[in-house]
């Protein structure tokens, strides 16, 4: 539950589910708690993955454990729990979380910008002239499958080398395994003899060790290379970056910032500040809740006070 300056009032979370009927289920559960605590509810934001129709609320493709969504209009699931008068709103996560930065965060008073979102994948999102670019079909901004080697690792999208299969948590943690496997020598490798996660990828680089530090300086120069092109073809005033992988702090800013600058200087004769989302929010829930309170003002001509969300 969030109030119309982007605080979080009040939160609960839950694992989601695997099947369309558990998730209409827990839905249900959890907005139930929400109404217990709130005299009003004004509109609902929803984040999910995938490509959304945010006129329709559809899920127009979602390729992965939640493809059961497919199909399915997210205002439907929750309206069984709200009152029919009750805006529903819903579009990608990456995007809803570039509204939050736009109403309260990095991007506020900027006309121009990008962001993408660095997790076990990687969502983005493009402000182009103050609006949120979706493009013919609504697939716009869907950064993370960005080509950034043609013949490279096979994408959950269906294409190679996507810019998710070389930097993500994922992607990271799938090339130390590699080395693992192969018996390099490396504090990465435990006494448990699992896969290393993200998290400590970073952690090891940052202490020195050689084979860490190899692959997350490929990846970020990856990461940065992308970026420059985005820049390039985008022109923004300033490119942000959420998602957990940020907690690498300035192990992943710094180079990723000099990459971007030596790329980019020639042609834009300006640097392009990179930073960290300013909405401190992991989950997305302000984002969503930034949505919801745009959808009553342009349907109201008015500005709300309360809002309500969820992320799948």
């Amino acid at each position: 539950m969030v109030n119309g300056k982007g605080n979080i009032l009040a939160s609960h979370r839950s694992p989601t589910p695997r099947t369309l009927r558990e998730i209409r289920y827990s839905l249900r559960l959890l907005i139930g708690k929400f109404r217990l605590a709130a005299k009003e509810i004004r509109a609902v934001g929803i984040g999910c993955k995938g490509i959304i129709d945010p006129e329709t609320t559809e899920v127009l493709a979602l390729p992965g454990d939640l493809h059961y969504l497919e199909g399915q209009k997210l205002n439907a699931l929750i309206v069984p729990a709200v009152p029919t008068s009750c805006p529903v709103a819903a579009d990608n996560d990456a995007r809803v979380a570039l509204v939050g930065e736009h109403q309260w965060g990095a991007a506020r008073g900027r006309q121009n910008a990008i962001m993408l979102t660095l997790g076990t994948g990687v969502g983005g999102a493009i402000l182009a002239d103050g609006k949120i670019l979706r493009g013919a079909g609504g697939v716009a901004g869907h950064l993370g499958h960005l080509t950034v080697q043609p013949d490279g690792p096979v994408c959950i999208c269906g294409s190679r080398g996507c810019l998710e299969t070389i930097f993500s948590a994922r992607a990271l943690e799938a090339e130390a395994f590699a080395a693992m496997h192969l018996g390099v020598k490396s504090r990465l490798f435990n006494s448990q003899l699992r896969p290393p996660s993200c998290e400590e990828v970073f952690d090891c680089a940052r202490k020195g060790d050689k084979i860490a530090r190899l692959v997350v300086e490929r990846a970020v120069t990856v990461l940065g290379g992308a970026i420059a092109g985005l820049v390039h073809a985008f022109d923004p005033e300033i490119v942000i970056l959420g998602g957990q992988i940020t907690r690498a702090g300035d192990l992943l800013f710094a180079p990723v910032q000099h990459e971007v600058n030596w790329r980019t200087k020639t042609l834009l004769r300006r640097k392009v500040p990179v930073v960290k989302a300013q909405v401190a929010d992991p989950s997305g829930v302000v984002g969503a809740a930034a949505l919801a309170i745009e959808s009553i003002a342009i349907a109201n001509n008015t500005t709300r006070k309360r809002g309500i969300l969820f992320r799948q």
